[in-house]
């Protein structure tokens, strides 16, 4: 079975709070409509790292900048093997606009389940819920420590 190399970009809204990513609904192709994370495929001799910038000024006309690998997906899909590296990143310069989906929305924890993910793509939910449940998860045992101390 082939195996098609690909990054995906997980968009915050902020790197260091993380309270909204960005999700895309592909606008062509076999999965049109499923809703995923940005990215593409990697030329031969780019980086990861490259790849991802390039590919999201092609699709979305903004420069992001990339931060940790969250997760590398391993996904059969029933004609190929897909490889996914997948990156935080946050806009840098530019405004995200759809250039090659059909559609985009930003979700919160709460709204992460509320689109119909493509299959590789789900497999990042989890790791990214973490992520952005663990800032809630300080303030809750913040707010929580502090009424004791008031009690």
């Amino acid at each position: 079975m082939k195996t098609v190399k690909v990054v995906a970009a997980v968009i915050c809204d902020s790197i260091k709070d993380k309270n909204k990513i960005f999700a895309a609904a592909r606008g062509y192709g076999e999965f049109k409509g499923g809703w995923e994370f940005p990215g593409g495929k990697i030329e031969e001799g780019e980086t990861p790292q490259q790849a991802l910038k390039r590919e999201i000024k092609e699709e979305l006309d903004a420069e992001v900048a990339v931060y940790d690998l969250i997760k590398t997906i391993e996904y059969d899909y029933p004609t190929f093997h897909l490889s996914m590296d997948c990156f935080w990143c946050e806009v840098k310069e530019g405004h995200l606009t759809l250039k090659e989906a059909e559609a985009a929305k930003w979700l919160t924890v709460d709204t992460l389940d509320s689109v119909e993910w493509l299959p590789a793509d789900l497999g990042l939910i989890d790791e990214i819920r973490k992520a952005m449940g663990s800032g809630k998860e300080v303030n809750h045992n913040m707010k929580n420590r502090m009424q004791t101390v008031k009690k």
